[in-house]
């Protein structure tokens, strides 16, 4: 059996390369594309039949070594993390993605079939072929699956942080003078770039004073109010003197029936009564 499996392996290593080629054809000739996506696809042909010949070989080992399981394991899954990366980076959908399993299947197992066959190999050893490569094949669509959503997450978390930077915008408005425009609710992940941003970007521009713009803000609840109340604080320590302006009626009402202190804090109805102020 032994022979017979090493037979096996050096069959699918010798035949990886067609294989790829024909699991391509089949595979490219079911999705409808328009003729730029096809155009682009063409592009790519070369370096994705190298990428499936690479998964093919990693079957055409496993058989070679069939008796350290683990390591094939681990061979997928490498294959998998960077393959959900690049397929992810190409801007295919998953579902899509992971329709190559089900030829990956179809053709790794055509060729072992032809070759069992040619061996005549007992029913009893090919058992154990398929007890092999099955459990790879479908250990490979969870890794793929887990690497493509990994991406994917980070992808937003990366925007969203991103966003969340251009969210907090200290503008200079003269010297020692800048205005930090807040819009929308403010979140937990926000709050807390709020006060390190504002420190950072108050500290570069090496303000004086800086005007907390609440005009854009909707909303105001403890939680929003006791992060505002942290930042003028912090501000305070570093020297910087802060004026809210802009608190919409609803947002006073609110203020007003929360029972929260504006005490000690400098208010004005808009930005331009703020900076007539400042420069009076």
């Amino acid at each position: 059996m032994n022979n017979q499996m090493l037979l096996l392996g050096e069959k699918i290593l010798k035949e990886k390369d067609t294989i790829a080629k024909k699991l391509h054809k089949d595979r490219m000739s079911g999705v409808e594309m328009t003729e730029i996506e096809r155009s682009q696809a063409e592009k790519m042909e070369t370096h994705i039949v190298q990428i499936r010949a690479e998964f093919i070989e990693l079957f055409g080992e496993a058989l070679l070594n069939h008796e350290n399981k683990d390591e094939a394991m681990e061979k997928i899954e490498k294959w998998c993390k960077e393959t959900g990366k690049y397929f992810f980076k190409l801007g295919v959908p998953l579902d899509e993605a992971l329709k190559d399993a089900g030829y990956y299947r179809k053709y790794i197992w055509k060729e072992l079939e032809e070759t069992m066959m040619e061996l005549e190999m007992p029913a009893t050893e090919v058992i154990k072929v398929v007890y092999l490569i099955d459990p790879l094949l479908d250990h490979s669509i969870h890794c793929f699956s887990m690497a493509y959503v990994k991406f994917h997450q980070l992808t937003l978390e990366n925007a969203k942080q991103a966003f969340l930077e251009l969210s907090v915008p200290v503008v200079p408005l003269s010297k020692g003078v800048g205005i930090l425009p807040l819009i929308g609710n403010i979140d937990t992940g926000r709050a807390r770039l709020l006060m390190e941003e504002t420190l950072k970007q108050s500290a570069h521009l090496k303000l004086s004073h800086l005007i907390l713009d609440l005009s854009g803000v909707m909303i105001v609840d403890t939680m929003v109010a006791d992060q505002l109340f942290k930042v003028i604080e912090a501000l305070s320590l570093v020297g910087v003197k802060t004026i809210i302006t802009g608190i919409r009626p609803e947002v006073a009402q609110t203020i007003v029936t929360l029972g929260i202190n504006l005490n000690g804090i400098q208010v004005k109805a808009n930005v331009y009564q703020a900076f007539e102020e400042l420069h009076g």
